[in-house]
């Protein structure tokens, strides 16, 4: 068999697929993908914000301090709910702890989880990771919903929802850190 462009692109084509179905390692492949096509999240047009109703949200530090979420009122606020069994969410993780490398002095970085201990202090050790993970211990304020996994919320200090992002996203980029950086000076 003669191995030409087209030869050698069907079978890497074909190792993939394979890789994809294969229990072992379709994990691993699922996140791979997720990585290359994800990209930096678009913000919430102006007249289409939702606002924060109510900051009353009891917040279990499982590796933190427990919180009350009115002490973010007035602040920036990064709210991540994620698992450590979802393949998108492990897929953002290394952009995620570099913003927070960057502005976990000026930003309250909230991630929330309903995962059980020993998997979460296994996965943080495991890709070193040390972000403040919290559990819902009432009911999460409107427009809040961690029922699809990822999703992500971007707030300013009024309380609105400047980005809203469904799915996987590079959150290390210079359009987050630059919306950022605009809702800090604010």
């Amino acid at each position: 068999m003669k191995f030409n462009k087209k030869n050698v692109s069907n079978t890497i084509f074909v190792v993939l697929l394979v890789l994809f179905f294969v229990p072992n390692t379709r994990g691993m492949m699922q996140i791979f993908l997720t990585r290359i096509f994800s990209f930096s999240p678009g913000l919430v047009e102006v007249n289409e914000r939702a606002n924060v109703v109510s900051y009353e949200w009891k917040l279990h530090g499982v590796n933190t301090e427990s919180i009350n979420f009115n002490r973010a009122k007035g602040k920036v606020v990064l709210i991540n709910y994620w698992a450590t069994w979802c393949p998108p969410c492990i897929a953002e993780m290394p952009s995620l702890q570099k913003l927070y490398n960057d502005y976990k002095d000026e930003v309250e970085f909230l991630f929330i989880t309903m995962d059980d201990d020993p998997e979460l202090n296994k996965f943080m050790d495991d890709k070193n990771y040390y972000y403040p993970i919290y559990r819902s211990l009432s009911e999460t304020p409107k427009p809040f919903n961690g029922k699809t996994l990822p999703t992500t919320y971007l707030i300013g200090k009024s309380g609105s929802v400047v980005i809203n992002k469904v799915g996987a996203a590079d959150w290390n980029t210079a359009k987050v850190r630059e919306t950022i950086d605009t809702l800090l000076a604010e």
